[in-house]
């Protein structure tokens, strides 16, 4: 009977998130001054292929503070899609790095807009998105 319900768990247990990938050999913790009135400390952690509602992409992982005591994760899903939209207008491609960029202006609109941000956080950068913090970058 034991043996039954311990398979059972097992079998409905997710799977395991891939590893990250990406991470910088030295992490440093960066600030940044929100709108919001709080100023936020955060961590690059990577990134890892990730699938939501069937599209693919990148989920890029950071570790967050807004007051030093307490640690918080915030993810954000890039769907492939919204990069290739806007490379399919520029007839060119973003390379890694201005991909990070873009996603990490996305991290900054959420500390902007949000105020004090207590427990783990998923949020999305959709294609407008994109091209806003693409055109911002001047890229």
């Amino acid at each position: 009977m034991l043996a039954q319900l311990v398979r059972r768990f097992l079998r409905r247990r997710a799977a395991p998130a891939p590893e990250l990938r990406g991470r910088p050999a030295i992490r440093r913790e960066k600030s940044y001054a929100a709108d919001s009135g709080y100023v936020y400390q955060y961590t690059y952690e990577g990134y890892r292929p990730a699938t939501r509602d069937g599209v693919k992409g990148r989920q890029f992982v950071f570790d967050c503070s807004s007051d030093r005591a307490s640690r918080f994760s915030l993810s954000i899903f890039a769907p492939t899609d919204s990069f290739a939209e806007w490379e399919r207008d520029a007839d060119r491609e973003l390379n890694e790095v201005e991909r990070y960029a873009v996603v990490k202006m996305r991290l900054f609109e959420i500390f902007d807009e949000s105020e004090y941000i207590r427990g783990r956080l998923e949020a999305e950068l959709n294609t407008e998105q994109v091209e806003r913090h693409v055109e911002a970058l001047d890229l």
